[in-house]
């Protein structure tokens, strides 16, 4: 964690909420002083009635407390961003407590609530219009013109996510299974790599089916695919359709017409961290799919992303578009 000196604000609270925890960051409102973290550990818990509000709200309010003493007698957040996992489907107890809640215990009177495919955007774009892939065990795409917003995939991996890392996980471990069965599109390399990481394959439905975090398991398999595909063919094969399916969902959120000039995308998330054997065919699938698209590098993570939307609720106002479940600014949305 960086220390700050003597800065008193206005301070800007970030929050990311995700499948590895909570974490928060504390900026100043101009950027011109570091940033502040903290951490906690426990993922927001999921009920019925969508994601838990109370149990967000016992984790970020002792976490903000702390990050604002540290910053000495005075601190206080002008603005707060909070993303979320599961926000737009979920979202509706955050939408209903979250703001009130804010204002009560931090005085904090600007917040927007966004899924976390926005603060992603907002992390590797800023403000500017563009087009952005987010990719991990899921996969979403998400693009807007600022005025309007453009979604592709991100429906779980039984409806869609398709190209992401439990995608890529589930087509590996079929090519696998293939293999030990002596069925057309087996791979002995991805056989092997499932007995090493698994034990023996006819235990792997007992071991995958009853677990609550499948995806998980799945996409814990996507980096032996891309091992894989250097040098076996059928992993390869298993890349380059995800890379179809990436390049897909980045042509059908870019705006503008395929003639308008240019539409930057940018790549963001731990699938991308697989290097050469997804990016060299995704390269060519958007080259082919998405001619428009400049690539861009992603500028940030979701949870500078979130510091970004304060930011703009502190000061010069939002440029990307509001939105009823996406991004959720009360007053204004």
């Amino acid at each position: 964690m960086v220390a700050v000196t003597g800065a008193r604000g206005p301070f800007v609270l970030g929050v990311d909420s995700g499948g590895s925890g909570l974490r928060l960051a504390l900026g100043s409102a101009d950027t011109t002083r570091p940033v502040t973290t903290d951490v906690c550990a426990e993922p927001v818990r999921t009920g019925p009635a969508g994601i838990d509000a109370g149990h967000l709200l016992e984790q970020l309010l002792p976490a903000a407390r702390r990050l604002l003493e540290r910053e000495g007698p005075g601190a206080s957040v002008s603005a707060a961003a909070i993303g979320a996992a599961g926000m737009a489907t979920l979202g509706d107890q955050l939408r209903a407590e979250v703001p009130a809640a804010l204002a009560d215990a931090l005085g904090v009177r600007r917040v927007a609530l966004a899924a976390d495919a926005v603060t992603a955007y907002a992390g590797a774009l800023g403000q500017r219009p563009g087009a952005v892939v987010a990719g991990g065990t899921g996969m979403i795409a998400l693009g807007t013109d600022l005025r309007t917003w453009r979604r592709a995939d991100g429906w779980g991996h039984l409806l869609g996510d398709s190209g992401g890392g439990a995608w890529i996980g589930r087509a590996g471990l079929d090519a696998a299974m293939r293999a030990h069965d002596g069925r057309r599109g087996g791979s002995p390399a991805l056989l092997e790599r499932l007995e090493a990481a698994f034990g023996p394959v006819t235990g792997l439905p007992g071991l995958l089916y009853p677990r609550t975090d499948r995806p998980a398991l799945l996409a814990s398999f996507a980096p032996e695919v891309g091992a894989c595909a250097v040098a076996d063919e059928v992993a390869a094969g298993i890349l380059r359709d995800a890379a179809a399916h990436i390049a897909e969902a980045a042509a059908a959120v870019c705006p503008g017409p395929a003639d308008s000039g240019g539409c930057e995308v940018a790549f963001t998330g731990g699938l991308f961290r697989m290097g050469e054997p997804l990016l060299a065919p995704l390269r060519g699938e958007l080259a082919e799919q998405v001619p428009q698209a400049r690539v861009v590098p992603a500028a940030g993570d979701p949870l500078h992303g979130a510091l970004e939307i304060a930011r703009a609720l502190a000061g010069p106002g939002l440029r990307i578009p509001p939105h009823p479940h996406l991004l959720f600014v009360p007053g204004v949305t």
